[in-house]
């Protein structure tokens, strides 16, 4: 007779019913109050990502002022790549 993986899951059970019957209740409160502290920080973090995607929606305006190839010697005001310029 071979031992399959069923087997194996019925004898851990049995073994915790009888050496850990004791501890089971701590042990379940224990593993409930992880969850509902797992479901928590969830919940904080999906409401976290949802107030910064709110205040980056709005399109800005945006200008470059002082950039440092414009002051520089590759011609100021060129609107060509600065490969391109002579």
């Amino acid at each position: 007779m071979r031992l399959e993986g069923w087997h194996i899951v019925i004898i851990v059970v049995l073994a915790l019913v009888l050496f850990a019957a004791p501890k089971l209740p701590s042990m379940a409160r224990s593993i409930g109050q992880s969850m509902r502290i797992f479901k928590s920080e969830v919940r904080e973090m999906k409401k976290d990502g949802k107030s910064e995607a709110a205040d980056g929606d709005d399109p800005v305006e945006g200008k470059v002022v002082g950039h440092p190839e414009q002051n520089g010697k590759n011609g100021g005001d060129s609107d060509l790549p600065p490969s391109n310029r002579v």
